[in-house]
């Protein structure tokens, strides 16, 4: 059995103690403020991110803790992480519900429960392999964007005090569909800055992400099946309670319409290759190399149950959207990176009025209601509204491998 979280430390992010240990000692007691006795709503609060942002603000007691998502499954597992852990504060006010944020049921909890002072969405479309066809990518432009909108105008009629929307360092210079998405998001939020205080979090990769590559290790370790890993590929990374960190900070901390990220620098960046020949030499074991997915396979079907060798497909990356580099910010974006140890913050994020931000929704439930309608489409109508998108299309997607 591997300790993960002491995998994460040791191997990934080389840090004993959380990045932002120095900022959430220094705005402790602003944070208790902000956060002691309110009333919280947190969207897609099952995933990794949310549930680590809920376990960060429930530090500070917050009188009442409200959690959607549309996996049951997360939410229950939540439940029992709080309430199993030594220590964690758990409101008496505390209740999920397994529904869509974009459902008729939600709204009414909305109208009925609320309104809450602080409100957090986390739910979104995440992974590049979001990008297949036309149907995948209006799956995610409704949940990324066009339902987030609706979301934030009923707000509007019973605003927060503080609202956070999850975005991505994929935002930065986008290449692929889920980052131009989280950029036209930023934009959106942005528009309603200024009705209520709004603010967002581009950042690395979080370790052992529900669905991420890393997360898939354990689910191939249970059913011995081989591991399919990049050579060329680097990223930054920080661990789940990092992430939750964050979002928290960016959440009570920040002036609305800025943006935060974490200031990592590029001897930071971690290899998807060197992660897992760690890991696979923390089992005990050794990695034996595969150029074919075949292979992989074979071997793993034939493979002893004491085996000493773990076959890995390696791979170098070639579907669409796979950017070669990570960024937090671009070129002729305002930062601040005295206020915070850890933190930097984008503090000229652009501000369209909502009449430009509903002539880009309408557009693109224009494009998404054709009957006859392809990915080069959608992607015309986002490059209108995104002048620096620059979609790399190789025919590709992440489906189409292990």
């Amino acid at each position: 059995m591997i300790d993960i979280n002491n995998f994460i430390k040791n191997h990934i992010t080389n840090r004993k103690e959380s990045f932002f240990k120095t900022d959430l000692s220094k705005y402790n007691q602003q944070l208790t403020e902000v956060i002691s006795g309110k009333s919280v709503l947190v969207i897609g609060g099952g995933g990794t991110i949310g549930s680590s942002y809920i376990r960060s603000v429930l530090k500070y007691r917050p009188s009442k803790l409200y959690v959607v998502d549309i996996s049951e499954n997360n939410l229950a597992e939540l439940t029992r992480n709080l309430r199993s852990t030594l220590g964690t504060y758990v409101p008496e006010k505390y209740k999920t519900y397994p529904v869509n944020f974009n459902d008729e049921v939600f709204y009414r909890i909305l109208k009925n429960e609320g309104p809450f002072d602080i409100v957090a969405n986390f739910a979104a479309h995440k992974h590049v392999r979001s990008e297949k066809d036309h149907y995948s990518i209006t799956a995610l432009l409704e949940n990324n964007v066009i339902r987030a909108e609706k979301f934030l105008g009923t707000l509007r009629q019973n605003p927060p005090q503080h609202f956070f929307c999850v975005s991505t360092d994929k935002a930065a210079n986008p290449v692929n569909i889920m980052g131009a998405s989280k950029k036209i998001m930023e934009e959106m939020i942005m528009a309603y800055a200024n009705y209520f205080p709004i603010t967002t979090a581009r950042f690395a990769n979080v370790a052992f992400s529900n669905g991420s590559l890393l997360d898939g290790f354990i689910y191939r370790l249970m059913q011995r099946q081989p591991f399919s890993v990049p050579t060329d590929v680097k990223r930054y990374f920080v661990s789940p309670d990092e992430s939750g960190q964050i979002c928290m900070m960016a959440c009570m901390l920040g002036q609305s319409g800025e943006i935060f990220f974490p200031k990592l620098e590029e001897n930071q960046l971690t290899s998807f290759k060197d992660i897992t020949e760690e890991f696979v030499k923390t089992l005990g074991m050794k990695v034996i190399p595969f150029d074919t997915e075949e292979g992989a396979k074979e071997y793993a079907a034939k493979m002893p149950a004491d085996t000493k060798f773990w076959p890995v497909y390696y791979f170098n990356s070639d579907t669409s959207g796979e950017k070669a580099y990570e960024e937090f910010y671009t070129e002729g974006e305002i930062l601040d990176l005295e206020s915070y140890h850890s933190l930097g913050v984008i503090k000229n994020a652009p501000r369209r009025s909502l009449n430009e931000i509903h002539a880009m929704i309408g557009a693109l439930d224009e494009v998404l209601a054709r009957i006859e309608l392809s990915k080069a489409d959608i992607v015309s109508v986002m490059e209108k509204f995104l002048p620096t998108f620059r979609h790399i299309e190789t025919g590709k997607n992440l489906d189409q491998k292990m």
